[in-house]
């Protein structure tokens, strides 16, 4: 399947399935705090999303692909070296910790998606420092967005400035495009080289999620099938918004009004 051009009526639903995956995040902030498990999160998570929101958690039960066990929880917990796709449990936050909360609602058959570092009490310098980078990186990436740019280009601005901070790019995993499907094309690389790869045009819709690490960019899968950590133990950073190509730029779909990028 190629990439989708979203009509007026599709970006609308986008737009409200943004919000509401933004909103989950802004509920959740307060709750992030030492002594809390990685598995109330989740609880709190799923329940506002259900009850609240009256929206389907995306990452409930999902599998990409053969070989991948069904997603068990409704949202990802990724704390320390973990990379992405951790998932919630009996861990309990401590201070120091840096996690990233990844969420994922459907709305009317559309997906928002979005993710954010967030700091129990007062990290590591080097932990609190690679947030900060793969924050900037992210928003690097955001601001090259507009019709005419390629996707190199995106890539190209997350690397150069990740890897001049003394960071590394994880490859392995990518932002993508979304819309009716959680995942759709195309693949939304963290590097590359300017002027290369699929050229945007307004009404494509895709995630800028650029993972950096604070030491190497090896990573590797634990026994659960799909928490990623870092080989070397390194604190590794996400921070992800969902974007919409327009007519003169770029609108990040999961930012609130008001919010900071």
């Amino acid at each position: 399947m190629g990439i989708t051009i979203k009509t007026p009526e599709e970006i609308e639903k986008m737009r409200i399935a943004g919000r509401l995956a933004a909103e989950v995040l802004q509920m959740i902030a307060p709750h992030v705090k030492p002594g809390v498990t990685t598995g109330e999160l989740d609880r709190i998570c799923h329940d506002y999303i259900v009850n609240v929101q009256q929206a389907i958690p995306a990452p409930l039960n999902y599998q990409p692909g053969p070989g991948y066990p069904p997603f068990p929880k409704s949202i990802c917990t990724s704390v320390n070296h973990q990379v992405c796709h951790g998932i919630p449990g009996d861990r309990v936050l401590k201070e120091g910790d840096i996690v990233n909360i990844d969420v994922t609602v459907i709305k009317d058959g559309y997906h928002g998606d979005t993710s954010k570092m967030f700091f129990v009490g007062e990290p590591p310098l080097k932990a609190r420092r690679v947030s900060e980078v793969a924050h900037e990186a992210m928003k690097r990436g955001i601001a090259v967005v507009r019709p005419g740019a390629t996707l190199g280009d995106i890539g190209h601005a997350i690397q150069t400035y990740a890897e001049a901070q003394h960071c590394s790019v994880v490859r392995e995993f990518c932002g993508h495009g979304i819309g009716r499907r959680f995942h759709e094309e195309p693949q939304v690389l963290h590097y590359g080289k300017p002027g290369t790869g699929v050229k945007l045009v307004p009404g494509m819709t895709f995630t800028i999620e650029p993972m950096i690490n604070a030491g190497g960019r090896a990573i590797r899968q634990m026994n659960d099938g799909w928490t990623i950590v870092t080989k070397d133990h390194s604190p590794s950073a996400q921070w992800e918004h969902t974007v919409l190509v327009t007519e003169d730029g770029v609108e990040v779909l999961t930012q609130l009004p008001g919010d900071p990028l």
